[in-house]
């Protein structure tokens, strides 16, 4: 039975069970159930999996290094769904110790499998959101990388934390503006349209654009905002009337 299939008490117990295991693994060195857990077909059991490798590892330091090795020994595996599940563990570490789990994203940029590779963008996405600066630096770095696809996640690993602080993270998508690779600018302006909907945004983002050279993606990358002021006109602050108003206003070279 999936894990949301479960009624809600015993869903409690299992977490309860794959933690208490998961720390009995490694209390004795050994990885059976973590790697059950690990590989497991269900997300959420998977997703328990390394959220609980999160928590021990904050709440036993003991198991730290314990913890570290076994998840770098598990990042060797053949099988996609325990490469996946390290790097997304990794990506609870290095919410607050980034520099103890860097390791693993410059490995995981370049598994063979799309899904290990999905988990570093979302984990780019969690950690940058909590620890900012030691991961957006390493971001930066891979930004010019000759792989289109590396360029493309860490693109779009950066956007969440661009929803709340686009100041930090516009400099490095500038870096993007004259890339040639197709998948590579739409996720830059996908990105744009993703950081310009909340309070303040908007004006941060087309103050920025103002600065940039590419016009022709510029002005697509406006068209993405107001219409992204439309797709999510419930959660945006402004409607997409006002967005055109601002932008009309603010962009320099729209006339």
């Amino acid at each position: 039975m999936a894990f949301y299939d479960l009624p809600k008490e015993e869903r409690n117990v299992l977490v309860e069970k794959i933690n208490q295991e998961i720390e009995s693994d490694l209390v004795s060195d050994t990885t059976e159930k973590i790697l059950k857990y690990f590989s497991d077909e269900d997300t959420y059991i998977r997703k328990t999996g390394y959220l609980a490798i999160g928590k021990i590892f904050y709440n036993k330091p003991e198991l730290q290094q314990t913890i570290l090795l076994t998840l770098k020994d598990l990042l060797k595996s053949d099988i996609d769904k325990v490469r996946q599940t390290v790097v997304n563990a990794a990506g609870e570490i290095g919410k607050f110790h980034f520099n103890k789990v860097q390791h693993f994203f410059d490995v995981g940029l370049f598994d063979k499998h799309h899904s290990v590779r999905n988990a570093v963008i979302g984990s780019v996405k969690k950690m940058s959101e909590r620890n900012p600066v030691p991961v957006l630096a390493w971001a930066k770095t891979y930004l010019k990388h000759p792989d289109k696809e590396v360029r493309r996640e860490i693109c779009h690993g950066i956007e969440l934390r661009g929803r709340t602080h686009p100041q930090e993270i516009l400099p490095l998508l500038k870096t993007l503006e004259f890339d040639d690779t197709k998948r590579v600018s739409d996720t830059l302006i996908h990105v744009i349209g993703q950081i310009a909907y909340k309070q303040g945004c908007l004006k941060t983002v087309v103050a920025h654009l103002n600065t940039w050279e590419n016009k022709q993606l510029v002005e697509k990358a406006l068209d993405e905002i107001v219409d992204v002021h439309n797709r999510y006109k419930k959660f945006a602050v402004l409607s997409q009337q006002e967005a055109i108003d601002y932008i009309d206003l603010n962009y320099k070279l729209l006339n």
